[in-house]
Formats: structure tokens, C-alpha cells, sequence
């Protein structure tokens, strides 16, 4: 076990803003409590926690790794709508104690996985998806909370 020092600095921060990850148009982490781990001269990575993880779109494989400064490494596999990214995304399930803040997170390969920070406008897209839907459901009297969205076929009609 390595220490992080002036050698090799690690540094991790609150990620500050909401983080998602996307794999093959589908949204699989949504977080405002990530964590962005800067190490040397590695690309920062941003580590989601577990909870904020659908982890039914991953698959436990076989591969680990060790690195000295934070532990041993496990990897999933991503998949949707057939594709499929091997090894896409590690986790430290016991990291060492200098890196105990990314214990129980999950980070994923950029070049595998979309990882962005969403912006403003974005959320607030999502947010008025989200009612709009929501308003388009029953409120529980049997009646829609909205009028019908027109229907997107013909019927059948040939």
C-alpha cells in the first residue's frame, strides 16, 4: 500500500453538480453526490455512488486489478439494446484508507461510457418531462390529469 504524496497526488472533491453516465442512450447513473478523484497524471474520474447506480443494466465479470494507492478493483460490464461494453466500469469495494471515500461508488471508462456533467437547462428539461408525464397519468379518480396525447397510429387502417 502506497500513500498519495507530492510523488503521486490524489485528490478527491465533491463533484458539486448532478453527474450522469449513459450507455447506448440510456441514462444508468444519475447523481448529485459524486465524486471526482483527480490522480496524477490520469484523467479525473467521477465516482458515482452505488445507490445512484441502476445496476440492472451491469454484470459482475471476472476481471480485477490492483492499484497501490487505492486497492484492488472490481469490473462490470455494461449492457442495452444489445451493445454491450465489457469491463466498462470498476469499483473499490475495500479500498485503502487514504481513498475510504470511494468505497461503495462505481466509476466507468469514458471511452465506454458517456460520463457528463448535466447541464442547467437539461435538468430542468428532465424535470418538465417528468411532470408532464406524471400529469398525463391518473390522479386516482379513474380520469387523466391532462388530455390525451393524440394516438400514434391509424388504427390499424390500410
Amino acid at each position: 500500500m502506497k500513500i498519495p504524496g507530492p510523488d503521486h497526488p490524489i485528490t478527491l472533491e465533491p463533484a458539486g453538480k448532478r453527474w450522469l453516465a449513459r450507455f447506448a442512450g440510456q441514462v444508468i447513473a444519475d447523481s448529485t453526490d459524486a465524486i471526482v478523484l483527480r490522480e496524477a497524471a490520469y484523467p479525473p474520474r467521477v465516482y458515482f455512488p452505488r445507490a445512484d447506480v441502476d445496476m440492472a443494466y451491469l454484470t459482475r465479470t471476472e476481471r480485477t486489478s490492483h492499484c497501490p494507492y487505492k486497492g484492488d478493483a472490481a469490473y462490470y460490464s455494461v449492457a442495452n439494446e444489445g451493445q454491450v461494453a465489457e469491463n466498462a466500469v470498476w469499483t473499490y469495494e475495500q479500498p485503502y484508507p487514504a481513498m475510504q471515500a470511494i468505497d461503495g461508488r462505481l466509476s466507468f471508462y469514458t471511452d465506454k461510457v458517456e460520463v457528463y456533467e448535466a447541464e442547467d437547462a437539461e435538468a430542468e428539461i428532465g424535470a418538465a418531462r417528468v411532470d408532464e408525464v406524471v400529469q398525463h397519468t391518473d390522479s386516482g379518480s379513474g380520469n387523466s390529469q391532462r388530455e390525451h396525447w393524440l394516438a400514434n397510429t391509424d388504427g390499424g387502417a390500410a
